[in-house]
Formats: structure tokens, C-alpha cells, sequence
């Protein structure tokens, strides 16, 4: 009898298939933590320098935790410069640790999250060429998407030998604001900013943002160059290409002339200032728009364009000032910012100031910046409304500047005084060494009580002055100008009336004087008064100089020297009246420009006060022939208005 086949197990093979899966799964699990990572930098770093154009290294561990998002470390990563650069890498981290998506992995994209950086160091620079070295090679690779990016201790270089630049910045991740999916970069950096030292802080949005570029990027930053101060907040358009600038920008410092070497504007001195305006940019355009702010003590707004395309940058501006102190407009004729009580001025112009007070010259002799002038164009109008000017009757003020290829033209220059207009045409040549310079000013309808409105004696006179200046010279600065300068000045007074008292006290003659003293002051008629000097070579020379009225007729002589600023001028009162006690004789003008002496001839007075001493030994009476006045005054032949105004001498014309 034989025994019957034994029948199937199948728990034991199902249970046995199970322990081969598990060890399986046990080998797969023991193969991945037993796995060096390490082995994928070869990869990785063959495809990034593909994908870049520069070489890629990893020179540190590469760690998975393995996972849905698994999170992947690694250390010390080294992305090389653009061939030729000082420096053979661009980028660096000591430690980059992310989460990559899987699931976004499987339809073809890369995104990582929770990527944070320790340590970056990025170079950002252009060679001498001006090429820049980040704008890498074009690639049908994509870029990953990264979520979220957190930055420890990194540090960002900016150089650029053409323009003498090199920066360098601290940086690190803030708090995101409620609306922001990024959070911000602070920065700290300080170095040379166009061979400057200056000094940046601030906030900027993260460079995630950069992956949109429809999207303005927004920053906050503040600067500082010396005593200068730059603020900026708004939105970049294209900040890797450097435009498509649309900030709040506001500027401040001690003299805008500092200005110059860091942003290349040419302005003259300035005390200190402050603005406040929009600025935007586009390629070799720049626009300050709307800006409101002060200089010195006077308001200032208006619109201003900076082109850099030409071939040489240009300055378009349209200013207005409602209230402008005079004393601010100093450094266009190289003459310091005022530091009497109430006035701004920074420390270095009241230093300059001083130095002035102490000197015995009153001419402006600062140089003119050759390099301004001859570096950049411009076109900028100005237009004063109110005009501070408590020693001079100035009103109002409008100037046109023009500067084409070294060549500076004011063109008007015009000044509302006293009632009545000057209007002027200046042309400064700086296209050699020295500067050719060429004035001609016309004064009308200037109102003689306005001209000197703090002296009672002239509240009550009236009549018009007017005038014309034609000078031509050369030197770099006013005083140079005017020391070398030939030409002629003319003025000339109609009609009117001034007070006799005045004009009894030109002539010393004591019984009117005392008349009017005690009693009341009175007006004569002014017939007219004119005076006309040649100018050659720094000096001039009274062609012409007289003034005449019902009383007394002054004629003069003399000279007044540009170059050693000095006055030499004789008038002599010739009274139309007879008087007792007048001890009439010539007035002599000399001196300085700072320290003039108005003096009668005092060998003059002498003498007839010794014959007026003797003869009243002989008997009183007769001392009165010493100081008796004849009146042998007459009347002069008045210039005709229109004399003044003949064409200007050979080489005084503005061109």
C-alpha cells in the first residue's frame, strides 16, 4: 500500500516571500545609510559648470536625510570668476542646506524650500573692459525655484576699475514684513565709491524677487561720503542692468560742490543744503523731479535732467526759489557763504570766512574749477521770486546758464533793484589756461531813495539811475579778471531832488548845515549827475564825473585801481549861493575797497581857517572874508541819456 502525496503549504511560502522583501527593504535601507553621498559631487559639479559656464567645486561633505522633501546639506561650495578676473572665484558657502520637493521633481521641476545659506561670499565686478562677470552663458537648463531663503553671515564685493569703485558689504536675512513672502536683506558696507570713502546701510528685498522680472524690486538704503548724505527708497526695475531707478531720493551735506567727484554734477560752492525729490533713471538719463528743499537760507525746488550719453554729461534744470537770501549765491563768484549771526554756514566756510575778514581784500579770489567747466554742459535757468538782501536793494532775480564745450554764458543775468532793472551778459571762455571773461550790464530806472534805504537823508529824494558796464578781461577768478580788465563805465542820473542838507554837509558849510539842523531839512532840484570812466588794464580813470544841482555843482577827478584795490578821487563841491562860515574845499576819496576814506582836503581847510584866525586878531569882521563862499558855482552841460548806451570798446563786447 503506498502513501498518498502531501499536500501544498502555502502560509509558508507567503510568509517566506515576506522575509525576503523585508530583507530586501533592510538591504535597500542599510545600502542607503551606508551610501556615500560624496559619490554624486562629480555629478552635480560637472552639471552646475555646464549649466554656468565656470567651474564648480565641492569641496566639502554632501548629507540626505532622505524623505518626501528630503533635506540635503552641503559644505563648502566654489563657483569660479570669468577667465582673465584678479580673483579666480566669484561665489563661495560654507555650508548650503535646503529641502528639495520630490513630487515637483518628478514633472520636471526643481524647487527647493528652506534653503539657507552660511557664510556666502559673492563678488559681483567688471573688468577693465566693463564687462561684468555676472551674466553667465546661455543655457536651455532651468534655473531652481527657491522658496524661502535665509542668509548667515554673508559678505557681497562690488568693484569697478573704471570707475574706481570697490565695496564691500556685511549682509544677513531680517524679519519679513506681513506682505512679503521673502524675507529682506540688511546690508552694512563701507570702501570707495568712484575713489570717495563712503559708507551704506539699509534694506533690500531678497534676490528671490529677481526671479520676476516684471516685479520692481525694492530698496532702502542710506549713504554717506564724508559730511554728504544720500538717502533712496522706491523701486529698481532692472537692478542687474543698473536702471529702471524710481526712488524717494533725498541729498544733504555742508556744499554741494562736494557733489562733483562723487556723481560728476558740477555746482559752485553752496552753503549747507538739503533735497528731497523723485528720481528715475533710464539708460544715460536721469531725472530729479518734483524736489523741494534749502540752501543756506533759501528755498529751492524744481526739476532737473542728468545726461551721460553725449560727449560729455549735460545738466538740464529749471529751479525756483520764492525766498532766496542773497548771501547764497556767494560761491558762484568764489566769495564764502556769510557766518554772521542767523546765517548756515558749514564749518569749513566760516573757517574760509574768516581767512577773508582778516585779509585786506575785498575781491572775490577763489579760482574757478577749470575741470567743471570743461567736463560738462549745461543749460539751467533760475528764478528768484523774493530776494533777502538787507544791505542792498535787490528785489528779485531770473538767470539763464549756459555751458557748451568750456564756454559759460550767463545769458540773461537779470536782477529787479530798487525800483528798476539791470540786466546783464556775462561769457566766461575757459577753453584755455586761463579764462577770457567779457561783461556788459545795463542798469535802468534804479530809484536813488531805494538804492539807500537806511539813510534818512536820502528818504525823501527821488530821481532814476542808470548805467552800462562793458569789461573784458582774463584770469580764474574775479579779482583776476577785473584786474587785467579794459573797457569803459558809464552811469548817469536825470532829474530828481536830494536832500540839501546833503549836500550843504559835501561841502562843510557850516551855517546851512546848522540852518537845516535846526530847523527842518529840505529837497533841491537835481539837475543831473554822471560819471564816466575808461578802464584799461585793472584801472579806472574819470573821463566824466559830476553832480549838479540848484545849490551846488561836485565835479571829480580821479582814479579807483581794480588791481591793488584802491581809491584815488578828488571832488570838488562849488556851491551856487554865497554863504558865511563855509570851509569848502575838495573831498578826497581814498583808501581801500574794505577800508575807505572819505576826507575833506584837510591843507585846504587849514589854511583858510589860519586866514580866518588872523584876520580876526586884525578885527573880527574880517575874519568873516576868509569863510565867506562867493558861489562861484555853475551849471554843467547834462549827458543825454542815450550816450550811455553807445556800443562798447574794442575787446569789451560779449560774444
Amino acid at each position: 500500500m503506498t502513501d498518498a502525496p502531501s499536500s501544498p503549504q502555502p502560509g509558508k511560502d507567503r510568509l517566506r516571500l515576506l522575509e525576503i522583501l523585508t530583507a530586501s527593504v533592510l538591504l535597500v535601507a542599510l545600502a542607503v545609510l551606508l551610501f556615500d553621498w560624496n559619490m554624486l559631487r562629480g555629478p552635480i559639479e560637472k552639471r552646475v559648470s555646464q549649466a554656468t559656464g565656470r567651474e564648480f567645486h565641492i569641496y566639502g561633505d554632501l548629507d540626505v536625510d532622505l524623505s518626501m522633501t528630503p533635506r540635503i546639506r552641503v559644505a563648502q561650495m566654489r563657483l569660479g570668476n570669468i577667465p582673465g578676473a584678479i580673483e579666480p572665484q566669484m561665489a563661495s558657502v560654507e555650508s548650503l542646506d535646503f529641502r528639495l520637493h520630490l513630487r515637483e521633481l518628478m514633472d520636471g521641476d526643481i524647487v527647493l524650500s528652506e534653503v539657507r545659506l552660511s557664510q556666502p561670499r559673492l563678488l559681483l565686478e567688471k573688468n577693465s573692459k566693463g564687462e561684468p562677470n555676472w551674466i553667465f552663458k546661455r543655457s536651455d537648463r532651468e534655473w531652481p525655484t527657491i522658496r524661502q531663503l535665509s542668509v548667515d553671515e554673508g559678505t557681497l564685493t562690488f568693484r569697478n576699475p573704471r570707475t574706481r569703485t570697490d565695496m564691500d558689504f556685511v549682509v544677513r536675512s531680517g524679519d519679513p514684513a506681513a506682505d512679503a513672502r521673502h524675507a529682506p536683506l540688511l546690508i552694512d558696507g563701507s570702501g570707495r565709491y568712484k575713489g570717495n570713502a563712503v559708507e551704506v546701510d539699509g534694506r533690500i528685498e531678497s534676490p528671490l524677487v529677481l526671479e520676476d522680472p516684471a516685479r520692481p524690486y525694492r530698496i532702502d538704503l542710506r549713504g554717506r561720503a564724508g559730511a554728504t548724505r544720500a538717502s533712496a527708497q522706491g523701486n529698481l526695475t532692472g537692478p542687474l542692468q543698473m536702471q529702471g531707478y524710481d526712488l524717494k531720493f533725498g541729498l544733504s551735506g555742508p556744499n554741494m560742490a562736494l557733489l562733483y567727484p562723487l556723481i560728476g554734477v558740477a555746482v559752485a560752492d553752496t552753503p549747507p543744503y538739503r533735497l528731497l525729490g523723485q528720481l528715475t533713471h533710464q539708460p544715460k538719463v536721469w531725472h530729479y523731479r518734483d524736489f523741494t528743499g534749502k540752501v543756506g537760507d533759501s528755498d529751492l525746488s524744481g526739476d532737473a535732467t542728468f545726461e551721460t550719453g553725449g560727449a560729455r554729461p549735460k545738466l538740464t534744470a529749471d529751479l525756483v526759489s520764492r525766498r532766496l537770501d542773497f548771501d547764497d549765491l556767494g560761491g558762484f563768484v568764489g566769495a564764502p557763504a556769510q557766518t554772521s549771526p542767523g546765517e548756515t554756514a558749514s564749518p569749513e566756510q566760516k573757517k574760509q570766512a574768516a581767512a577773508l575778514r582778516a585779509s585786506t581784500r575785498v575781491l572775490p579770489d577763489d579760482e574757478f574749477k577749470l575741470d567743471k567747466l570743461r567736463n560738462m554742459d549745461a543749460d539751467v535757468k533760475l528764478r528768484a521770486q523774493r530776494i533777502i538782501a538787507p544791505s542792498l536793494p535787490v528785489e528779485a532775480m531770473a538767470v539763464h546758464l549756459y555751458i557748451d564745450d568750456a564756454v559759460l554764458r550767463l545769458d540773461p543775468l537779470s536782477f529787479r533793484v530798487a525800483g528798476g532793472d539791470i540786466n546783464s551778459r556775462i561769457r566766461l571762455d575757459a577753453r584755455k589756461n586761463v579764462i577770457a571773461s567779457s561783461a556788459r550790464i545795463q542798469a535802468q530806472g534804479l530809484q536813488l531813495p531805494k538804492l539807500f534805504p537806511k539813510e534818512e537823508l536820502t528818504e525823501n529824494s527821488a530821481g532814476r539811475i542808470g548805467g552800462t558796464l562793458n569789461l573784458a578781461g582774463n584770469g580764474n577768478s574775479v579779482a583776476r579778471m577785473l584786474a587785467n580788465a579794459d573797457g569803459d563805465i558809464a552811469l548817469t542820473m536825470g532829474t530828481g531832488r536830494i536832500s540839501n542838507l546833503l549836500m550843504e554837509y559835501a561841502g562843510l558849510d557850516i551855517a546851512e548845515s546848522l540852518k537845516f539842523l535846526l530847523g527842518k531839512d529840505k529837497t533841491i532840484p537835481i539837475r543831473c549827475a554822471f560819471g564816466e570812466f575808461d578802464v584799461a588794464d585793472g584801472v579806472m580813470t574819470s573821463r566824466a564825473l559830476a553832480f549838479d544841482t540848484t545849490d551846488t555843482v561836485i565835479l571829480g577827478e580821479g582814479t579807483i585801481d581794480m588791481r591793488d584795490e584802491r581809491l584815488d578821487l578828488r571832488l570838488k563841491p562849488q556851491p551856487k549861493d554865497r554863504s558865511f562860515f563855509a570851509l569848502r574845499s575838495p573831498l578826497l576819496v581814498t583808501g581801500t575797497f574794505k577800508d575807505p576814506s572819505f576826507r575833506p582836503d584837510v591843507k585846504r581847510i587849514t589854511l583858510r581857517g589860519l586866514a580866518a584866525a588872523v584876520l580876526a586878531g586884525l578885527t573880527p569882521p574880517a575874519a568873516l572874508i576868509a569863510v565867506y563862499e562867493t558861489g562861484p558855482g555853475k551849471d554843467v552841460v547834462c549827458r543825454p541819456a542815450g550816450a550811455l548806451a553807445a556800443a562798447p570798446k574794442a575787446g569789451a563786447a560779449v560774444n
